[in-house]
């Protein structure tokens, strides 16, 4: 058995995830912002759950929750960053706030929960953090400028983590989903105000995913489970069946353009 702290419990993967720990006799410490979301699953599964309300922006609200989670289950072995959000819009129709409170939200947030969850898992030379990155944190595009930024500093910060970590029993993994049929790009998403000149752009965007397939966030549980379980964890995976073929080919063109430069970087130190 073993005891999750997952945070954006309230529904898409989050929930699935949590409804998966949950069904095979593990305990989890499930976040959300709004508690009332939570109670299908403190019905369904009694004192498996521990409702915790929680805005991960807050700092102070989450290594309060993290300390109450430990104090109801007595450890932490696996902590999951799941709680983020997407926001549409050209890097330049993209305000000040909006900006902040995407990088607040989808980095800020996760660098608290690890923060308060490692000193537990040191101490007990044990556990497991799971970032949930996207296909979006290794790979970009238009539109969705900011949120990217978010995924690709949560893959940098977490890679670095692992090497920190190393020795002590905490493991690190980034999960790197494609498309889900989640609030994602529905009610979660928050959108810029537009600048005509990005309209084509945005239409774009939006054909895609309309015309796109999206898969089940359920489907994940058995993935999430064998993640959680593995003896020796990676650091990256993905979830979702075309992420590999297309990030293939994403760093095949990388490198065809680091090598085309290349006298340009010898030529940078004097050579």
């Amino acid at each position: 058995m073993k005891v999750w702290f997952i945070t954006g419990t309230s529904k898409g993967l989050g929930r699935a995830w949590a409804e998966a720990a949950l069904a095979r006799g593990d305990q989890v410490a499930a976040t959300a912002r709004d508690l009332s979301s939570l109670c299908g699953l403190v019905h369904e599964y009694g004192a498996q759950v521990a409702p915790i309300r929680l805005d991960v922006t807050d700092r102070a609200a989450v290594f309060a929750a993290v300390a109450t989670a430990r104090e109801r289950f007595g450890r932490l072995d696996v902590v999951v960053n799941n709680a983020g959000y997407g926001l549409l819009g050209a890097v330049e129709e993209v305000s000040e706030a909006q900006a902040r409170a995407q990088i607040e939200t989808n980095l800020f947030g996760a660098l608290w929960v690890t923060q308060a969850a490692l000193p537990i898992l040191r101490a007990q030379g044990s556990g497991h953090i799971i970032q949930v990155s996207s296909v979006g944190g290794v790979n970009a595009f238009p539109m969705l400028g900011l949120y990217h930024a978010s995924k690709w500093a949560l893959e940098g910060m977490s890679q670095a983590l692992q090497g920190e970590l190393a020795g002590t029993g905490v493991k690190v993994t980034l999960i790197e989903p494609g498309g889900y049929a989640t609030e994602w790009k529905g009610s979660s998403m928050e959108q810029a105000e537009p600048i005509p000149a990005y309209d084509e752009i945005r239409a774009g965007r939006l054909a895609r995913w309309r015309d796109a397939e999206f898969a089940d966030p359920a489907a994940s549980g058995a993935a999430i489970l064998r993640i959680a379980d593995a003896a020796e964890p990676p650091l990256r995976v993905f979830f979702g069946t075309h992420n590999l073929e297309m990030m293939r080919a994403e760093y095949e063109r990388r490198l065809a353009g680091w090598e085309q430069w290349q006298d340009v970087a010898q030529l940078a130190v004097g050579r």
